[in-house]
């Protein structure tokens, strides 16, 4: 379930709340109390058992005797009542609860179900959906409703709060209104049973009173909802995460807390970059980035000016902003000058530009007129500490029309307590974000920064250059489904081999010996100087029983390295067997790098990439980035250059730069390999040695486990559905139908770019000239779990996925509700293939297509002047009615009956 009938949770026209109730400080008691605050507009029905009458409203007894059906629930009332009044009020037609009541989840039914399930399994049949239990409430100040026990209202605003712990709910809250800070939504999540994290984003994306999401967040469950959520929201709006559980004891805390698996933390950040989410470390920095979100300006750059009257305080403003990578402004020569005619010559001629000491009003109100009129300053950060000069009020009172008139984003830091108190107060009621210290506010300014980055991440497309490569699925699963029918879960180190051969990673050729007899026969034919290794099912990392040998000269040198291997193994392992060894050529590349890549399975967000610095030290390096599969060439990218060994491939001193290219290749496989054998659950290549010449893999480990599975249905993110490629006979010429690519983003501009002006007005209900490149960053980078796009390029350019040059036929794309129940779909034919029958064909596969997925409509608009696109719909089945947007045709296929012919 998604959004279905969350429109009754946050926007209720009748209210019942079962177990109200007039005993002082009691939950009943403490929410009737908030809903009459709140001054809530429609119907509010108290239910009591005992008592007519509640809170001065007229009661009643049980969901039955109720005047009304209401559109949401609030329910009070001890754990062991709650799945019956669910099964109540479903029955009356309420299609939403908010379960306030704790231990649900522990206590028992008479079944032997937890109360909780009992309590879905009543919801189930009528689409009752269920916030909480263990819950705070919710807030929503824009339609008047605060069903929750905080000890607050909410101040009307457009921010949204989401959390999944109620005491931080209430700290929130509370600051937030001692700051005139005001949400659209404040929501406390609880256990999550039903409404979840994944569901309420999605909500929130779509909601028009919400600027930007706020989240508090401990756990997620179902990993790929959330994606496909944070992805969509994130192309939006801001959307603002604190993640707790970062340490083990933190996460082990958490995972009591909601009663999930936490999941590992760096797996997390990669989820966030991956969304397009920012992610701040405290609650501290979550009050900022409300704070910044509130008030600060969108960003069209990320160059800072600081303006301040201590030289101190700006040198510890630019020491946090270098630390967190952020940007100073570099003044110009007019700047200066500008600058040198208002303030005196000891002024620091630099940014950041301190104004002394002895600063008078007029100093801080010109130099906020200059830098905020520079071209080459993208945002201004003020700092004031207290002097006996000037009140800090007066300052203030003085500066804030010039802030709050500023087209750039503006930031103010006030330093100290009670002498600044009133100069901090005056920007917070004029809308101007300040910080009590220099560190947050260059803190909040970096986050938003990183949203900025983010947001461009977002927007960019794979290079057109890199295709597809093909590997040799067969051979792959020929070595998985051996070692699986020995019941074996580790591979040996050849097949290990064989398996990254079969995806094109270089490799060494490897060959196994029984002993050290056929040892010395293979390193003859394959010629000294050797590498000699152990071989034994019970020791994956060799290098732990001293199980390598390397550069062996000759067969006497084998020969002792055998034997000093097995030996050691006898010692250090008496429980493991000795199967033999692997012989392979000893390689000589003595200025690459010793890299990883590799696969680990999340007990969230399932299997994940890792690279970093690899060799027998990995862990004590400690360097290594992760990402979650799939990847394309722009992300394997991204991935490397996270780590702090990309800076040692770029190439330094007389060391040559190492073939990223290739690297980026290698993360590119495994990708790959993650998407097509579900069985893999573990991969460390290491040492995968990268140098100019490229790279090679010189050993590798792999873990498998048996399933039935489908390998993309593990991930988070939906990979490229290549099962859904297909040809079409069209004219004598033969088309490929596919779904579109990331590297297709160059191919769709050139398809719109050659459309007549015509055809781009009946397909966006405007004139325009060319599509902005953030709609083909969308339009191409879709998330195949919700959307599809087919394309129909000739059969003969297929393996050119980004090529701009080879043009599209044609495409029709769909969008589905998070739910699966409506898709609303759109088309475009080129117009060299108009009228030869390319559109019914199309809109037929798309069909196909969602009928398969369960869609139960598609539905799509047109100007009523487009007679060809009616008519097509017409012929496949479509009802074409009008809108009531004038000169608007609304088309409506029903995909529950019969297939169109």
């Amino acid at each position: 379930m998604s959004v279905r009938n969350l429109d009754r949770l946050f926007q209720p026209r009748s209210l019942a709340v079962i177990g109200a109730s007039d005993r002082a400080r009691s939950i009943g008691a403490l929410v009737m109390a908030n809903l009459l605050a709140a001054r809530f507009d429609g119907p509010l029905w108290p239910v009591n058992i005992a008592h007519d009458t509640v809170a001065g409203q007229p009661a009643f007894h049980d969901v039955a005797a109720l005047p009304g059906v209401p559109d949401l629930a609030v329910v009070c009332t001890p754990a062991p009542t709650v799945p019956g009044l669910i099964a109540a009020l479903g029955a009356r037609g309420t299609r939403a609860a908010i379960v306030l009541s704790a231990g649900l989840g522990v206590a028992r039914a008479a079944d032997g179900r937890s109360l909780q399930q009992a309590m879905l399994d009543a919801a189930r049949p009528h689409l009752l959906r269920i916030l909480g239990p263990n819950c705070l409430g919710l807030l929503v100040p824009g339609v008047k409703l605060n069903a929750s026990f905080a000890h607050t209202q909410a101040l009307p605003g457009r921010l949204a709060f989401v959390s999944q712990s109620g005491a931080l709910a209430t700290a929130m809250l509370d600051w937030a209104n001692s700051r005139g800070i005001g949400f659209s939504h404040f929501i406390s999540l609880g256990d999550s049973a039903d409404v979840d994290i994944g569901d309420v984003i999605d909500y929130l994306a779509a909601d028009g009173q919400t600027s930007a999401v706020l989240m508090y967040l401990e756990s997620v469950r179902a990993a790929r909802k959330f994606m496909s959520a944070a992805r969509a929201a994130s192309r939006n709006k801001p959307v603002v995460v604190v993640k707790a559980g970062r340490a083990p004891e933190g996460a082990k805390a958490a995972a009591s807390h909601t009663g999930a698996l936490a999941g590992a933390d760096t797996v997390y950040d990669a989820a966030f970059r991956r969304a397009g989410m920012v992610r701040v470390d405290t609650l501290d920095d979550l009050f900022d980035a409300a704070e910044t979100v509130a008030h600060v300006r969108p960003l069209h750059g990320e160059r800072l000016a600081i303006v301040t009257n201590g030289g101190g305080a700006g040198v510890l403003a630019a020491d946090a902003l270098s630390l967190q990578s952020g940007r100073l402004a570099p003044l110009s020569d007019a700047t200066c000058a500008a600058l040198d005619a208002q303030l005196p010559a000891t002024w620091s001629r630099g940014n950041p530009v301190d104004l002394i000491g002895d600063a008078p009003i007029e100093r801080y109100t010109a130099a906020l007129q200059i830098l905020l009129a520079a071209p080459e300053v993208d945002a201004v950060l003020l700092m004031h500490a207290p002097t006996a000069v000037v009140p800090s009020l007066q300052i203030a009172q003085a500066c804030v029309p010039l802030l709050r008139a500023a087209a750039k984003p503006v930031l103010t830091s006030w330093l100290g307590a009670a002498v600044v108190a009133d100069a901090a107060r005056a920007c917070e009621a004029a809308g101007v974000p300040t910080y009590s210290s220099p560190e947050r506010a260059v803190t909040a300014f970096v986050r938003r920064v990183v949203y900025r980055q983010n947001q461009q991440a977002l927007l960019q497309a794979p290079r057109a250059s890199v295709l597809p490569f093909e590997p040799d699925r067969a051979r792959a699963r020929a070595v998985i489904d051996g070692a699986l029918a020995r019941e074996r879960s580790l591979l040996d180190e050849v097949e290990a081999k064989a398996l990254l051969d079969a995806y094109r990673i270089p490799i060494v050729p490897t060959r196994v010996a029984r002993d050290a007899d056929e040892a010395a026969s293979m390193a003859a034919a394959i010629g000294y100087p050797v590498v000699l290794k152990l071989l034994s099912p019970q020791v994956s990392h060799k290098s732990d029983v001293g199980g390598v040998a390397l550069a062996l000269a000759d067969e006497a040198a084998l020969r002792r390295a055998a034997a000093e291997i097995a030996e050691r193994l006898r010692t250090l392992r008496p429980d493991a067997q000795l199967a033999g060894y692997t012989v392979q050529a000893m390689v000589r590349r003595p200025r690459a790098h010793e890299l990883i890549a590799g696969v680990a399975s999340d007990a969230v967000f399932g299997p994940v990439l890792m690279f970093g610095q690899g060799g027998t030290a990995v862990e004590l390096l400690n360097d290594s980035a992760t990402a979650l599969p799939p990847l394309n060439d722009r992300l394997a990218h991204d991935l490397i250059a996270r780590t702090r060994v990309a800076r040692l491939l770029a190439g330094y001193r007389d060391r040559a730069s190492a073939d990223v290219e290739a690297v980026a290749a290698v993360l590119l496989a495994v990708s790959q390999m993650v998407c097509d054998l579900p069985e893999l659950i573990e991969l460390d290549i290491n040492p995968l040695l990268a140098d100019h010449d490229g790279v090679i893999a010189l050993d590798a480990r792999v873990k498998l486990a048996a399933t039935s599975a489908r390998a993309t249905d593990r991930l988070a993110i939906v990979p490229y559905p290549s099962q859904l490629e297909g040809t079409l006979q069209l004219d004598n010429t033969q088309l490929l139908l596919r779904p579109i690519r990331p590297e297709d983003a160059p191919r769709l501009r050139a398809f719109y770019a050659h459309a007549s002006p015509a055809d781009m007005r009946l397909r966006f209900f405007l004139m325009r000239r060319e599509v902005p490149h953030s709609e083909l960053a969308r339009f191409s980078q879709i998330d195949y779990d919700r959307e599809m796009a087919f394309i129909a390029l000739p059969a003969g350019d297929a393996a050119t996925p980004g090529d701009a040059e080879t043009p599209m036929a044609g495409e029709v794309r769909a969008s589905c509700d998070p739910d699966n129940q409506r898709a609303e779909f759109a088309i475009q034919i080129a117009g060299a293939w108009q009228r030869r029958g390319l559109g019914r064909a199309l809109l037929l596969r798309l069909i196909e297509y969602l009928r398969e997925r369960g869609t139960r409509e598609v539905w799509g608009e047109c100007l009523v002047e487009n007679a060809g696109m009616a008519a097509l719909a017409r012929s496949v089945g479509f009802a074409v009615t009008a809108a009531a947007e004038p000169g608007v045709l609304e088309l409506h296929l029903a995909l529950h009956g019969n297939a169109p012919d």
